[in-house]
Order: C-alpha cells, then structure tokens, then sequence
C-alpha cells in the first residue's frame, strides 16, 4: 500500500529521526519552525521519521503509526525488498546528487584520458616523458539511467563536448532531455558498440540485477566503465574478464555487491580497476533537510509528496 491514509492537520504530527547524523538534523530542526509536529523519541509514537534507509529497515517493526518515511539517501534498496513492511509512504531525496556525479565522472575520466597520475609518477623519478593523448570532444559517453543523476550528467559532459547517449527502460527521453539519443535496455548493444565511456547509474531492481554481465561487456571497444549506480547492476566475474580482453580499458568503481568491499575480493588489486569507499555523491544534511522540509509541508496540508517510491518498481 503506497498512499496510506495520513492523519488530519488538527492534530500533531509525531517526527522521529533515525540517521547517523541525527544531531544535526534535530538542530536543524530546532532552528527552523515547522507547524504541527513534535520531536519524539518514541518509535510507537511516531508517524513521520526522517531515516537512514539501512537503519530503519532493520527497526521498522517498531514504528506500528508510521505513515511517512523520508528517506536520506537516494538509494532505498533495503526497504523495497520483498520481506520488508511496505504500509507506510516511502520518499527518497533526488535532484542533489547529479552535481557530484558529474565532478566524480569527469574528473576521472579526464585524469585518465590526459595521463595525470602518470605524470605524477613520472615527477617523482624526474622524468620528462609527453604521452599522446586526444580530446574528449566527439566521444560517446553512454549514461545507463536517465533520471535526475543521469540527465545532469549528461548536460554537464555535453558541455565538455561529449555526446552523451542514454539508456532506460522504454527508450523513451526524460523531461528537460540532456541526450543526443536514448535506447532502450533492449538495445544496450548497440549503445555499448558505440561507447568511449559506459556510466552506470540505474537503480537496484530485479530487471537490472547483473545486467552488466559478459553479454552486455562483449559489445564495448576499450569503453572507460563506471559504477556509480548500485553494486547488484554489476556482474563482478564479468566485469574482470572485460577487462582483461581489452572490452573495457579501465574500471572505476563506487557501489559493490557488499560493502564495504571483501579484503578477498580480486578488484581491489587489478591494475585497471580504481576504487573508492561509495563516495562519488553524498547526501549532505541541509540538503536532505530541504527537502525534508518542503516535503513535510506537502504532507501537513495533504498534498502528494514529491520524490514518492513505487515499492514495486523499487525506485
């Protein structure tokens, strides 16, 4: 049940938060007036949490009057899983996190394509030694997801000169569309035989689990690949022998199957793959907080939420 029927605005609303950074988010709370609602720190009290979503899985239980959960990340993956209570109103925070994406993917592909880190070795041994390089004018980069992230994206890369090619399920192009073209998952090969730069930033569903496999990898050319979207998306084993026929030339991945990372796993010391601890985005409280905020006072006067999780979609 998505749209559970929420209380009337005559009495007050009862907000628990439950995050890691719940002391900045109750100073927020203090510094700014929101009507009709009360801090409580009594889960069976509640109705509204503003909540990590990998917290508030695990305790879920224990809020029997919950109507609404804000969640603080965009990814919501442990309270759409089929065990989950799903009898409350589940939203998500969108449209903060295309910026980051975008300085995390350029910033890398951009080190990489002009040979920076290598220039960084090579001043450490004094040694003057150009390396030929070309311009990302004119290079395809093919964006798997195109929401709020991928659109951004897109728009930031197109400036660059980069022709930025989406993918989504039906092949049809986003509001305020940033793509030169959009294929559908259907035609991921012919996407990917054109690809310079593959970004994956679709979310965790049963259709996208392991979609990155052999098939898929067997269409690219020496392809930059990212993973900034969800580990599941990728087949691991896969993305290892892409690599090491040349299909993908370089790996940059963010997001894993489990995190934090297995010290046994085979990424971590692969000369082409570079990880980071899933910090290519992050949610910062004031922005989570803003739309906390403009999504409470949908909520106060009964008016459909923004940003709202279909559970059976899982995004």
């Amino acid at each position: 049940m998505n749209s559970p029927t929420q209380t009337t605005s005559s009495s007050p609303h009862h907000l628990y938060i439950a995050s890691k950074q719940a002391d900045i988010y109750h100073t927020f709370f203090q510094q700014q007036y929101l009507p009709n609602v009360v801090l409580t720190d009594d889960k069976s009290q509640a109705t509204i949490v503003l909540g990590d979503p990998p917290q508030m899985a695990a305790q879920l239980e224990l809020f029997p009057n919950l109507i609404w959960l804000q969640a603080t990340y965009a990814g919501v993956d442990t309270l759409v899983q089929e065990s989950v209570r799903k009898d409350y109103q589940l939203t998500n925070v969108k449209g903060i996190f295309g910026q980051l994406i975008s300085e995390y993917v350029l910033g890398y592909s951009l080190s990489y394509l002009r040979h920076f880190g290598c220039y960084q070795q090579q001043q450490q041994i004094k040694q003057w030694q150009p390396h030929p390089y070309n311009t990302v004018k004119g290079k395809t980069m093919v964006i798997l997801g195109t929401g709020s992230i991928g659109n951004q994206l897109a728009r930031a890369v197109s400036a660059l000169g980069f022709i930025a090619v989406g993918v989504n399920r039906s092949g049809q192009a986003p509001d305020n569309n940033a793509f030169h073209h959009i294929y559908s998952i259907a035609q991921l090969d012919r996407a990917f035989a054109q690809a310079d730069v593959v970004v994956n930033a679709l979310p965790n569903t049963p259709q996208t689990d392991k979609l990155l496999s052999h098939s898929a990898f067997q269409h690219c050319h020496g392809a930059l690949f990212f993973n900034i979207g969800r580990g599941h998306t990728l087949d691991e084993p896969a993305l290892l022998a892409a690599l090491d026929c040349g299909q993908i030339s370089h790996a940059f991945l963010d997001v894993f199957r489990e995190e934090p990372l297995s010290q046994d796993s085979p990424l971590w010391l692969h000369p082409n793959i570079t990880i980071t601890p899933h910090i290519a985005a992050n949610s910062f409280p004031e922005q989570v907080w803003d739309i906390f905020t403009e999504n409470y006072h949908l909520f106060d006067q009964q008016q459909a939420l923004k940003n709202v999780i279909d559970f059976e979609l899982g995004y």
